[in-house]
């Protein structure tokens, strides 16, 4: 017996259960649960949530808005309306400038603030019984941002899907424009890089800036340029622009080629010692190089018509313009890309265009297949500081041109 006691002692020190005895199981029955609700001593004041003296409203003006409208949405209440309508600076506005407003609880606008397309700030308060507008230069930074896109159906398709600004796709068009035509030239599969300046203020994009290097690849053929100075050249220094613009226009359409065709209005075949450009009436036309004015006025089917002299013998011939602009006359001097005239129907014309013509010693050649001559490459003197600023800008398209490569495989 005292044997049989030692044994249960020493299993029940070393945890042993294997004597345990299991009880049968029985229905757990889980304890009632009451609400309890106390009252809390909280004083009328901290029930009562002061109303805000004012806000802060951001708003984008948008197209179709118009400034008392826009007033209201921003919470400006109506009796104030009428005055700020009249003030000139909110004539400034344009769809996608935003507008910071802090307005009153009832509805006066203590502060309008928006950045104009004159990168100025302009900054409306109270004052008296109106409002006093002021106007300063806006702190704008400047970064550098970088993009490329690939042509579906056209220059403007390509840059929108790529999210560049139609600003950076027009100077594009102008910086190759010695090179490929963009009416005729662009075709599904081209595409390009470019390196462009950002405009920012707090943070938010404002406005690109200048093109500061680009590649197209046009139809194979690749075609790169670096800013400097205040032109665009080659990598090797090679001056990008031509002495002759291709077209009067920067983008349109030829409706009418050079060579033998039948005459819309004399119905008969003639030579046309030209090239027509279809666009809407009022498209600026643009020297197509420096020169000077030799004739602006009437002149038989041509119909209002500026004639310009260039270098060596050279001269060229803009024709059915609706106006000329302003200080166009005879003598005087114009630049390569400025305005002189806009496109028009006068004389014989059976819609609107412009009819250009490219002269050689007075012999009429067509200016889309002759060969253009260059401008001025960079000064052997300054070749080592340009080829310095070219390498990381070069730098920048191999990189963007090796990660488009890389999508498209």
């Amino acid at each position: 017996m005292l044997r049989r006691s030692l044994a249960i002692a020493v299993l029940a020190a070393f945890g042993v259960a294997a004597f345990a005895t299991i009880a049968p199981q029985q229905d757990i029955v889980a304890p009632p649960i009451h609400a309890l609700v106390e009252p809390l001593p909280i004083s009328a004041d901290e029930l009562l949530v002061p109303a805000p003296a004012s806000y802060i409203r951001e708003e984008q003006f948008r197209r179709g808005d118009t400034v008392p409208a826009f007033l209201a949405r921003l919470g400006v209440a109506e009796e104030h309306i009428a005055k700020l309508a009249r003030m000139y600076p909110l004539r400034l506005l344009r769809p996608g400038h935003h507008v910071s407003a802090e307005v009153s609880a009832s509805g006066l606008p203590l502060s309008l603030g928006f950045l104009s397309g004159r990168d100025t700030m302009v900054l409306i308060a109270p004052e008296d019984d109106g409002f006093r507008a002021s106007e300063e230069r806006a702190p704008l930074g400047t970064r550098v941002a970088m993009g490329s896109g690939l042509i579906r159906s056209s220059l403007f398709a390509a840059s929108d899907e790529a999210g560049i600004p139609d600003s950076v796709a027009m100077q594009l068009a102008d910086v190759f424009s010695g090179d490929i035509d963009f009416h005729r030239d662009l075709r599904k599969g081209d595409r390009f890089t470019v390196v462009y300046e950002l405009y920012h203020l707090a943070g938010r994009p404002v406005r690109a800036g200048r093109v500061l290097a680009a590649e197209f690849v046009n139809q194979g053929r690749t075609f790169r340029a670096v800013h400097f100075g205040t032109g665009y050249y080659t990598p090797d220094g090679k001056n990008m622009r031509k002495a002759f613009l291709r077209s009067p226009l920067e983008f349109s359409r030829v409706s009418s080629g050079f060579g033998m065709r039948r005459h819309p209005i004399a119905r008969a075949w003639r030579q046309h010692t030209g090239v027509d450009y279809a666009a809407p009436t009022g498209t600026r036309v643009r020297s197509t190089a420096d020169g000077v004015v030799e004739f602006a006025g009437v002149k038989g089917g041509y119909g209002k018509v500026v004639m310009l002299r260039h270098q060596g013998q050279y001269s060229t011939l803009y024709a059915h313009l609706s106006r000329f602009a302003s200080g166009i006359r005879r003598g005087t001097r114009v630049a390569q890309n400025d305005t002189i005239g806009f496109v028009g129907q006068t004389g014989w014309a059976t819609g609107p265009h412009v009819h250009y013509e490219f002269h050689i010693a007075g012999r009429a050649r067509n200016p889309l297949s002759i060969a253009m001559p260059a401008a001025l490459p960079v000064p052997a003197g300054e070749l080592p500081s340009f080829l310095a600023h070219a390498e990381p800008l070069v730098a920048r398209l191999d990189l963007l041109a090796a990660s488009e490569l890389a999508l498209l495989q």
